[in-house]
C-alpha cells in the first residue's frame, strides 16, 4: 500500500460500540469519488505526532478489484483522511 495522506469525507454510523465507517468520498484528479466500504478488516488506535487516532483498516470493490486501505479518524479534530491505498 501507498502513503496519500488525504482529507475525506465520511459518511459513519454510532453505537454503544464506536465508530463504523459506512462510505468516503474523496477528491481525485477525475473528480469525486464515492467509495462503499466493503468489510473493515481491523479497527486499531495510534498515537500520530501526539494526535490520538482511530486506525480502519478496510477492503472495497474500487475500479472492478478488491483493493485494501487504511483510514484514520483523528479524535481532537473529528477529521478523516485516506491514509494508504
Amino acid at each position: 500500500m501507498k502513503v496519500v495522506a488525504k482529507p475525506i469525507d465520511v459518511v459513519a454510523w454510532f453505537d454503544k460500540d464506536g465508530i463504523h465507517p459506512a462510505k468516503f468520498r474523496i477528491e481525485g484528479k477525475e473528480g469525486k469519488t464515492i467509495v462503499k466500504i466493503g468489510k473493515i478488516v481491523k479497527k486499531d488506535m495510534e498515537k500520530l505526532a501526539g494526535n490520538l487516532m482511530l486506525v480502519f483498516t478496510c477492503e472495497s470493490e474500487i475500479n472492478g478489484q478488491v483493493k485494501p486501505y487504511e483510514i484514520k479518524y483523528e479524535l481532537n479534530t473529528m477529521k478523516w483522511m485516506l491514509f494508504k491505498i
